[in-house]
C-alpha cells in the first residue's frame, strides 16, 4: 500500500505498474486488509488499457493479454505465425516483439475478450499504436472505490 495515494500495488496480475485506489479496509481487529471484488471485470479494464496504450507491448503486458485468452504460449504462436521460443522470448523481454505480431496480438485480444469491436478505424488505431518503439509505461492507475466496479483514474 502506498500510503501517499492510497493506493494498492496490484502485482498479482504480472504487471509492475498497476495501482487500485480504494481497495482496502480494516478488519474487526484493526488490520488493514485488501479486498478486491470482481477479479474479472479488474482485469478486463487492464487488459482495455493495454490493447489502447501507446507503443510496443511489454513482455508482461503480452503475457497478460495471452494468459486473460487463456491461451498457452504454442496456442498463441500458432495463431500470430511464430515460433513458441519467439513468443517466450518476447515475454521474457529477450527480444522485442515486432509491430506486425503487436497488432495482431492486440486485435486478437480485444476480439476474444470483448472489449470493443474492431471495425476499420479501429484496426487503424492499434496499427498506428505498434509502429514506435517500446516506451515506458506510466502507472496504470485504476479507481476500485466503488466495490466490484472498476474505472481508470484520472
Amino acid at each position: 500500500m502506498n500510503s501517499e495515494t492510497n493506493a494498492y500495488h496490484y502485482t498479482e496480475c504480472g504487471l509492475p505498474n498497476v495501482w487500485i485506489q480504494g481497495v482496502h479496509a480494516v478488519d474487526d481487529d484493526g488490520d488493514e486488509i485488501i479486498r478486491i471484488p470482481n477479479i474479472r471485470g479488474l482485469h478486463r479494464l487492464i487488459a482495455h488499457a493495454i490493447v489502447g496504450c501507446d507503443g510496443r507491448l511489454t513482455g508482461a503486458e503480452m503475457r497478460f493479454l495471452r494468459s486473460e485468452m487463456g491461451m498457452t504460449q504454442t496456442e498463441l504462436a500458432r495463431l500470430i505465425h511464430r515460433k513458441r521460443l519467439t513468443v517466450s522470448r518476447w515475454e521474457r523481454e529477450e527480444s522485442t516483439v515486432d509491430g506486425a505480431a503487436d497488432a495482431l496480438i492486440r486485435i486478437f485480444a480485444a476480439h476474444r475478450l470483448g472489449l470493443e469491436s474492431v471495425d476499420d478505424d479501429q484496426l487503424e488505431a492499434i496499427s498506428a499504436r505498434c509502429v514506435t518503439t517500446p516506451c515506458a509505461k506510466s502507472d496504470l492507475r485504476i479507481d476500485g472505490s466503488i466495490p466490484g466496479s472498476y474505472r481508470l483514474a484520472a
